[in-house]
């Protein structure tokens, strides 16, 4: 399969790109980012794009693609609602209107979190603009769009982008709360794994990213 993916210069994306470039059902990926990433690998291209939002410009370099693993995001925090919304609902959602358009047959994922909002109706911001941008990305004429809610995840050998605060309790929380922790290469390969094969949901939890992670395919 060839792979489209965004957020490798995150922790999320970084993690399942690694997945990506070691697991034999990947062909190829083509990451696209705001900025270059130090990263060397045959199967591997990159294309910058510094605004997500005129990526219609770029049209030619996306077709033929069977996947799109969209794990680019940021905090709420420092963020008003309109700010949030910006990048959160509205340039993922013109990025996949284009990508839907290209590529009809594709399989879109897209990486929200823990506690998203479907009802777009509850009082954290976050939330609820996650869970609109979900509803709204399972409206478009995808071959099948599947959202992933995983809470905490452990990183996966030979990650750089872990934030400090993180680190201490990578060894110890999957110990505490293995029900609410996945490692990212169990993200990485569900992913995969749903590109090649359905789920009868499009909005995967914990245990259910666990065990589309664990499906065989071929």
């Amino acid at each position: 399969m060839k792979i489209i993916l965004t957020g490798a210069t995150g922790m999320v994306g970084e993690g399942v790109l690694l997945e990506c470039l070691q697991n034999e059902l990947v062909q190829e990926v083509l990451i696209i980012n705001r900025k270059h990433v130090a990263i060397q690998y045959p199967k591997l291209k990159e294309l910058l794009v510094p605004d997500f939002l005129k990526l219609e410009n770029h049209a030619d370099s996306l077709t033929g693609y069977d996947g799109c693993f969209y794990c680019a995001g940021i905090s709420s925090v420092g963020l008003n609602e309109d700010e949030f919304t910006k990048i959160t609902y509205d340039t993922t959602l013109h990025f996949a209107s284009v990508l839907s358009g290209l590529n009809p047959n594709m399989v879109f994922h897209f990486v929200t979190g823990a506690s998203t909002d479907s009802t777009e109706q509850g009082k954290v911001m976050w939330a609820r603009v996650k869970g609109k941008t979900e509803n709204a990305l399972m409206r478009l004429p995808f071959k099948a769009q599947y959202n992933f809610r995983p809470g905490f995840m452990k990183p996966v050998s030979g990650q750089k982008n872990v934030r400090w605060f993180f680190k201490p309790v990578i060894a110890i929380y999957p110990l505490l709360f293995p029900k609410t922790s996945l490692t990212l290469q169990e993200v990485g390969k569900a992913m995969i794994n749903l590109v090649l094969k359905p789920y009868p949901k499009q909005v995967l939890e914990i245990p259910d990213i666990r065990k589309a992670a664990q499906l065989s395919v071929s």
